[in-house]
């Protein structure tokens, strides 16, 4: 992507028809650090990359908790999606003092999405660089909505964003028809393993990641690093095992084909 005559304003349509500076946005998204999340028919999971500016910082945070019922993750510009995230706490703070009930979350993502579709029709205003994947659980049960710059919302079983996301993606649409049967635990794990798609080879730690669930009789909460390192450490183990059971047949195979010597 680069500047061209069409992308001074969020207002200005190019001749093929394309808003650049939404696309601008988009693109910021994907630049962001990775966001997956998972959902069952009673949970949700919401997994993060935690990339720190330099070894001297720490990370900023990717995952917000909206109420007891609704969390975030975000991939892309972290300012814009803490402005959100408030914008997100107050409406549902006012839904439950005026009807004295959680804000079911298809009727949050809608008015998020509308927030975010009034920045690409204004020229004084700009997209925000930021896309959101919002877990939640009402009345019709769990959800995973991602919301994007554009003012679009999809729900989906599974999805991923921000960088080297499409790694996770097709990890997960190998597998996301049995999810609506996975426990807890299968979907924490599932998460995890999404994760360190993006990574790229990079070894996967508690340090590096966060992930949050919101389910029945579980309210959102981030898992406990320690949680999340034992989670990883069992899954190492068993495919260090398995790695060397396979190996081992492979070594009987080679020695059983050496021929012995024929005496002449």
């Amino acid at each position: 992507m680069f500047r061209n005559q069409y992308d001074t304003d969020v207002t200005t349509w190019s001749p093929a028809g394309r808003l650049f500076q939404v696309e601008y946005a988009m693109e910021a998204v994907k630049q962001g650090a990775a966001a997956v999340g998972l959902r069952s028919t009673s949970h949700v999971v919401l997994a993060t990359v935690n990339k720190a500016a330099s070894d001297l910082s720490s990370h900023q945070r990717k995952v917000f908790k909206i109420d007891d019922h609704i969390g975030v993750a975000i991939a892309g510009l972290t300012a814009d999606g803490r402005v959100l995230s408030r914008y997100l706490r107050n409406e549902c703070i006012n839904h439950a003092f005026v009807y004295e009930s959680p804000l079911p979350v298809s009727r949050l993502v809608v008015r998020l999405a509308d927030k975010a579709q009034v920045c690409t029709q204004r020229s004084w205003k700009r997209p925000y660089g930021v896309g959101l994947l919002v877990a939640g659980l009402d009345e019709t049960g769990a959800h995973l909505y991602y919301n994007c710059p554009s003012g679009n919302y999809f729900e989906y079983q599974a999805f991923a964003i921000g960088s080297r996301s499409q790694a996770a993606k097709t990890y997960m649409e190998r597998r996301f028809e049995a999810f609506n049967n996975y426990s807890r635990d299968e979907l924490i794990k599932d998460a995890i393993f999404a994760i360190r798609e993006t990574l790229q080879g990079e070894k996967l730690t508690s340090s590096i990641c966060t992930v949050a669930i919101v389910g029945i009789d579980e309210p959102f909460h981030v898992i406990d690093q320690k949680i999340i390192q034992e989670v990883i450490d069992s899954v190492e183990i068993k495919e260090d095992a398995a790695a060397a059971a396979d190996q081992a047949p492979a070594q009987d195979d080679d020695k059983s084909s050496e021929a012995a010597p024929m005496d002449i």
